[in-house]
């Protein structure tokens, strides 16, 4: 019976990682939620998993079964499952029914608009309007003509004429000069100055710039303006699908009268009669308001609802399953590009550590120019000669990936090629071969293993900021960084850039307490202090 002999040494390692429980704990999590991203078909899949027809057993899930097997329709092609469930074969039997996954949809499914549930509230958004007015004054600063500044003076137009535009609104220096430089006919730059009119209305009084002219104007005309703060000034109100009032921001509805209730209620009937958002102009108890009629419309991306718990992309696809089918991506490119770069640089770093001399020199002298060479530029070329694939993506970044782990395998061997047990095999005529691969890597590993979370961590980080540039894996392959790119195009929809910026900071977070739990359980001088 075979038995697994482990060597003392690694099981005290293994003891003092298990020790560690922040590095312990955030292995076991990342293991498990690997393990989940490779059954991802199970869990989130637009397919079922069982489907139980007249008597017979399916398993969609494991096997492609033609549509004609459940229709009778003659036809080869994929069914579609969702719809076939909707048939009187399986509403109507109570023998034939279909069992889908917990998330049922897939990683390349675009969901139908008419599936989710948008909101049926209308939202009124109210923003006061600013007067406008203006007057025409003479060189003495006499009124000569008014149009609309019967609200700033509390008087009306007519009576505004011939009187000093100072008894309503007294008027700063520059505008002052302002008004002499134009009635001199020199040329003058625009003017605004705030003030407040007669009524304790803050406005804002400007003219607009002036050229010289022929002859010098008779008149200069002031524009007023009232100063309005939107923001604390807008109001909101929220009513339901059957007119109820939802949400109420600012008392617009409770200090409102009958009509103005009636006006803002025909409003709301008119967004949903016309279908799309409208702005109109309405007087609410005398004031008047810049009112928008909106209600949520499905456009992607659409934010969090009911059965899409983290959102829908720009393209109509699931964020949760695009998270996870990227894990599975990022941790499987992550682990293959370390294995192969450890791989190559354990063996370039061996011979140059064992052998030395002219070997090292010149291996040295390879690797930096190798190094040298512009890695994003080969990953283009190299993209828009093959097209883009997630074996070349890991073969380009294996071209490079190795130098680090070269130089930690040749300093271990340059150190340990002396020692006497390595004397003792060469003087009892083994071959180079196992003086390298039995004798000298074993004890050259602990730097690798080592170096290997944090390999790991480099590796996923890489892989999403390519994606995230537009030069990783190809559409429509489920990437982090690919829904980073699409946050990067639509700002607003937040649910892109929270959830998929969580999903990596969480997995390089654990991957770096993995390692400072490996290194710690590896180092040597920690445990062999006197205590």
């Amino acid at each position: 019976m075979l038995r697994l002999t482990i060597n003392p040494v690694t099981r005290k390692r293994f003891r003092r990682f298990r020790s560690m429980k922040r590095a312990y704990w955030s292995f076991c999590l990342l293991t498990v939620l690997y393990g989940l991203s490779l059954a991802a078909e199970l869990l989130c899949n637009s397919v079922p998993l069982w489907v139980r027809f007249r008597g017979e057993s399916y398993f969609p899930v494991l096997r492609f079964y033609p549509e004609d097997v459940f229709t009778g329709s003659g036809k080869m092609t994929r069914p579609d499952y969702k719809a076939l469930r909707q048939l009187p074969a399986f509403t109507e039997e109570p023998g034939n029914w279909m069992l889908f996954p917990p998330v049922p949809y897939g990683q390349y499914e675009v969901i139908a608009s008419s599936q989710i549930e948008a909101s049926e509230d209308t939202t009124l958004v109210l923003t006061p309007v600013s007067n406008v007015g203006a007057v025409y004054v003479t060189s003495d600063l006499r009124i000569v003509r008014s149009t609309a500044a019967g609200f700033f003076s509390g008087q009306p137009d007519r009576e505004l004429k011939g009187r000093s535009v100072e008894r309503f609104w007294p008027l700063a220096d520059g505008v002052k000069a302002g008004i002499a430089s134009r009635f001199a006919n020199r040329e003058a730059s625009a003017i605004s100055a705030a003030g407040n009119g007669a009524n304790g209305v803050a406005l804002l009084i400007s003219m607009s710039a002036f050229t010289p002219r022929r002859q010098a104007p008779r008149t200069v005309r002031l524009t007023l303006r009232e100063q309005v703060d939107v923001e604390s000034s807008t109001r909101t109100l929220v009513l339901g699908p059957d007119s109820t009032v939802l949400q109420d921001r600012g008392d617009l509805w409770g200090g409102a009268s009958a009509e103005a209730r009636s006006t803002l209620l025909k409003l709301a009937n008119r967004r949903l009669a016309v279908g799309s958002d409208i702005t109109e102009d309405v007087v609410v108890d005398g004031t008047a308001l810049k009112a928008r009629a909106i209600r949520e419309i499905v456009r992607f991306p659409f934010r969090p609802v009911r059965g899409h718990w983290l959102g829908i992309d720009h393209a109509g696809r699931d964020v949760l399953v695009r998270v996870i089918y990227g894990l599975r991506t990022s941790m499987t490119f992550g682990l293959l590009l370390v294995a192969c770069s450890m791989c190559v640089g354990t063996c370039v770093g061996a011979l140059q550590g064992y052998f030395g001399g002219k070997i090292d020199i010149t291996a040295q002298r390879f690797i930096e120019v190798w190094s040298a060479l512009p890695f994003l530029y080969i990953m283009i070329l190299m993209g828009s000669v093959y097209g883009r694939s997630f074996a070349l993506l890991v073969f380009c970044y294996g071209l490079f990936n190795w130098i680090g782990m070269s130089y930690y395998t040749r300093a271990e061997f340059l150190r340990l090629r002396k020692m006497p047990f390595v004397e003792a095999a060469r003087c009892l005529g083994l071959p180079t071969r196992k003086i390298v691969f039995r004798h000298i890597l074993p004890n050259a590993l602990v730097p690798l293993i080592t170096l290997f979370p944090f390999s790991l961590v480099g590796a996923i980080g890489s892989l999403a900021a390519l994606d995230y540039l537009g030069f990783g894996l190809p559409p429509p392959t489920a990437s982090w960084g690919e829904l980073l790119q699409q946050a990067q195009q639509f700002r607003w929809a937040w649910w892109l850039i929270f959830y998929p910026s969580l999903s990596l900071f969480v997995v390089m977070l654990m991957g770096v307490f993995i390692g400072e739990g490996v290194r710690n359980a590896f180092d040597p001088k920690r445990f062999s202090r006197m205590q």
